[in-house]
């Protein structure tokens, strides 16, 4: 499942934090306003509106406002490419994003190019962190460990059933498929069916008769909530009945409304409900009160501009090395929790829980 960037536009870095009056510091959110993921980029902007809107009440950076401006990527890589080349030419230094991982990677290469520091408060491709670049990092968990976590709970809950595994052929969907199978696979659990399909697909009538002649009890699909919501939604209308199993982009109500019965029962991958962490309790009523709830990604748009907040007061500073310094060196605290980046910018201890649809909300399983 997006961008912010960060820079003075008067005058030296180090005067801003010194104290001299000058202008606002701008903060470029990067992330999908526009497309079939669209809800999830809404869900991280609200958030990180959210934590300026606090951050900037407590007095800002030494006294200087954030100002947020939206860059819309449509969760694609060629329109990530062009969002990112757009940033550094105004100049920026900070970013929060993107949201999909097929754009992070790919706007990933410009900003390591150009010097740029980026957070993504989403994106979970293994493959992101492990090109070395240095300025890039992340505020959530990795496909490997997410992917790990609902392929051993599939072997483990299931068995001694028929597995198919799905993904939409993409970055994130693929990915999270590939480390499911291998911990299958660990488990001793070889999927009796592999498919794809593609993204913004809307008939899976032959596929879903070909998991029913198959007798397929578990389907693990990796891929976006539009996709399987319409697959749900025709799996209850041609009465196939297996247990679908997916990944955090899950947690959109949007799911619900496209699929509607037919997401009940659904099981995903997801990290700790926020919602539920007294860390958040302020920003979750302060949210609700403005007419957010914080589901799915708001909150970690919220906590990736508390990390950056913190880093820039840690470092007393906005010059990029001061700040990459400070953001491998400080434990973070924020609304999902403690969070500290190891040498590759992964977070040092992801979590992920399983989630269940019931009744049009989705909570813990157990």
């Amino acid at each position: 499942m997006r961008h912010i960037f960060l820079s003075s536009v008067i005058g030296g870095a180090a005067m801003l934090l010194a104290g001299t009056a000058l202008a606002d510091v701008k903060l470029h959110l990067a992330t999908p306003t526009t497309g079939p993921v669209a809800a999830f980029g809404d869900q991280v902007r609200k958030g990180v509106e959210a934590a300026i809107a606090e951050i900037n009440a407590k007095g800002g950076i030494k006294g200087e406002k954030i100002v947020v401006e939206v860059e819309d990527d449509a969760c694609d890589p060629k329109q990530a490419v062009s969002v990112a080349n757009k940033l550094v030419n105004k100049k920026a230094q900070f970013v929060i994003g993107h949201v999909c991982s097929g754009a992070t990677i790919a706007a990933s290469d410009v900003y390591n190019e150009e010097g740029l520091v980026m957070i993504t408060p989403t994106a979970t491709n293994p493959s992101l962190t492990e090109k070395g670049f240095k300025g890039i990092f992340r505020a959530c968990g990795r496909d490997d460990q997410q992917g790990a976590i609902a392929g051993k709970f599939i072997a483990d809950k299931f068995k001694d059933k028929k597995v198919a595994v799905i993904h939409d052929k993409q970055a994130y969907g693929k990915g999270l498929v590939d480390e499911a199978v291998k911990a299958m696979g660990a488990a001793g659990l070889k999927p009796s069916l592999e498919a794809s399909i593609n993204a913004g697909e809307k008939d899976f009538s032959a596929l879903i008769t070909r998991l029913k002649n198959e007798k397929i009890d578990v389907v693990y699909f990796g891929g976006y909530h539009p996709e399987l919501g319409l697959m749900l939604r025709q799996a209850a209308d041609f009465g196939y009945k297996g247990q679908f199993v997916s990944g955090e982009a899950m947690s959109s109500t949007e799911l619900w409304s496209i699929a509607g019965q037919g997401a009940e029962g659904l099981l995903f991958t997801f990290p700790p409900d926020g919602r539920k962490m007294p860390e958040a309790a302020d920003a979750v009523a302060a949210l609700r009160k403005g007419g957010t709830e914080p589901e799915g990604f708001v909150l970690a748009g919220y906590a990736t501009a508390q990390v950056y907040a913190q880093a820039f007061t840690a470092a007393k500073s906005l010059k990029t090395e001061d700040v990459l310094a400070a953001l491998r060196a400080q434990t973070f605290q924020t609304v999902l929790g403690k969070m500290e980046f190891d040498a590759k910018g992964d977070l040092k201890q992801p979590d992920y829980r399983i989630y269940i649809w019931k009744d049009g909300k989705y909570d813990y399983a157990s």
